[in-house]
């Protein structure tokens, strides 16, 4: 239920940034461990730009990874859910994850003329 409230921050950063120009699509970064749902957001999106300068604007979803740091070997790898018991690399357990949290609005594209 919490896109809901990001998918209402979006359109309102999204109308805002427009200057009163119709928003024509709006890129939105997703980390690969954010619990967002693409789907929901979508479904939201549609129904709360209506009459807004963001009807019909298209959305565009890029998922960002997220990394896990071996603090024993040293090894890098990126992860997604279910995140890994060990480095595959070595098998500590002692892992790092950094990263794959985002949720942004990445760019916003609009009409020349407002309105």
């Amino acid at each position: 239920m919490h896109e809901l409230a990001v998918t209402e921050g979006v359109i309102k950063v999204a109308v805002e940034a427009a200057g009163g120009r119709r928003v024509r699509a709006i890129d939105l970064v997703l980390g690969a461990l954010s619990t967002i749902v693409d789907d929901s957001v979508q479904f939201y999106f549609d129904a709360l730009s209506r009459a807004t300068l963001a009807e019909g604007a298209v959305l565009r979803f890029r998922r960002v990874p997220a990394t896990a740091l071996c603090l024993d070997c040293g090894a890098t790898t990126e992860v997604a859910p279910p995140l890994p018991d060990g480095c595959p690399g070595c098998g500590s357990s002692r892992l790092r994850v950094s990263g794959g949290t985002e949720f942004l609005v990445e760019s916003i594209e609009v009409d020349d003329e407002p309105g």
